[in-house]
């Protein structure tokens, strides 16, 4: 059976009407979220982009649900404060906060003022973050310098059930490399012969833990009405990477989407009318072996999509409840395998929308 959840996208809604989406997609039957982390949004039509952490807090107390989030430490974010965040939330709601960490995107980081690295330097970076916070959430004093530094750094509230820190990937081969520390996976939608490639990729490199899965649709009561609101609010994020890592600022997403089409836009988001097809594509997803399956309806009115999905798709999927998400790197150390993370470089995760 498969989890169900939704996406909570900050830069679409205010943070209160984000809040009371997640709060009634609960009670409709939906069984977990997650959530993006960004400073602004890829187009002026979406308007919003609220700080993810102090949201978290308020959904989850608000909530039962278990939540994730995609994070980029290494430049806006410091990885000790990211810990701390991390280290927080999971000794307030145990069990119930994952992490998924990735290389980030210009459009967030050149607030900082900061040079916006190469990709091999952000590599680097990341993978210096992840085991910087790693270190401080077994509890371990930390002293680095390198891309990133930290100066004797220890966490003094630590939760006794450590969130897990998944890898964020949208390649084979960053799956694979994910494998080496990561305690689930998290990808995008994509072509379902692309996401068993995925999938095999992080399994056959022992990889372990969920694997899951965050899909992009758009649903109205008819076709032109929900090809609209995809075309409308999602046509500036149609671009591969490195595009999509290294423009800046909104105007230059919406500089670059005047001609996108629907079609190219259908590429990434699932657009029907058709509560059928919608429940066709996740089942076929679900079929892949994915652990848990997160609705992102594009637009900016969710009522309509809880509503019509709640009472016409999830009761025909095999929905279930999600497992406590908490980290494996604690039990692979207590059974003597090898701690830490590759020293190598090796394809990295991204971040994602």
């Amino acid at each position: 059976m498969t989890v169900y959840g939704v996406h909570a996208s900050h830069e679409q809604l205010h943070p209160s009407d984000l809040l009371a989406a997640v709060a009634k997609a609960e009670r409709l039957g939906f069984t977990a979220a997650m959530s993006s982390d960004h400073f602004s949004p890829w187009s002026a039509r979406q308007g919003h982009s609220a700080f993810a952490w102090s949201w978290l807090g308020a959904a989850l107390q608000a909530t039962d649900l278990p939540f994730g989030v995609v994070n980029a430490p290494g430049q806006r974010y410091h990885p000790a404060i990211i810990a701390q965040a991390i280290s927080t939330l999971g000794a307030m709601f145990p069990g119930r906060f994952w992490a998924a960490l990735g290389s980030g995107e210009a459009s967030n980081e050149h607030i900082t003022g900061a040079p916006w690295p190469r990709k091999d330097v952000r590599n680097a970076r990341l993978l210096e973050c992840i085991e910087i916070i790693r270190a401080l959430l077994a509890g371990e004093e930390v002293s680095h310098q390198g891309l990133v530094t930290v100066d004797r750094a220890r966490l003094w509230t630590r939760p006794e059930v450590e969130p897990a820190l998944v890898g964020a990937a949208v390649s084979v081969e960053t799956a694979r490399w994910c494998a080496s520390w990561a305690d689930g996976l998290i990808t995008v939608g994509a072509p379902v012969h692309h996401l068993k490639k995925m999938i095999d990729a992080y399994r056959d490199a022992g990889g372990r833990g969920p694997i899951n899965l965050q899909i992009h649709l758009s649903w109205a009561e008819t076709a032109d009405e929900a090809e609209a609101i995809a075309l409308e609010q999602w046509r500036s994020n149609v671009f591969a990477p490195p595009v999509c890592w290294d423009l800046e600022m909104t105007d230059h997403f919406d500089v670059v989407s005047e001609r996108v089409g629907i079609d190219q836009v259908r590429e990434v988001v699932n657009v029907s009318a058709d509560l059928g097809q919608h429940t066709a594509w996740l089942a076929e997803y679900a079929a892949l072996g994915v652990d848990g399956i997160y609705l992102h309806h594009v637009g900016q009115d969710l009522d309509p999509f809880l509503d019509a999905f709640a009472d016409k798709v999830l009761p025909q999927l095999d929905v279930t409840k999600a497992p406590e998400a908490r980290s494996l790197h604690e039990k692979d150390e207590q059974a003597g395998a090898p701690g830490g993370l590759p020293s190598g470089e090796g394809p990295q995760p991204t971040g994602l929308p």
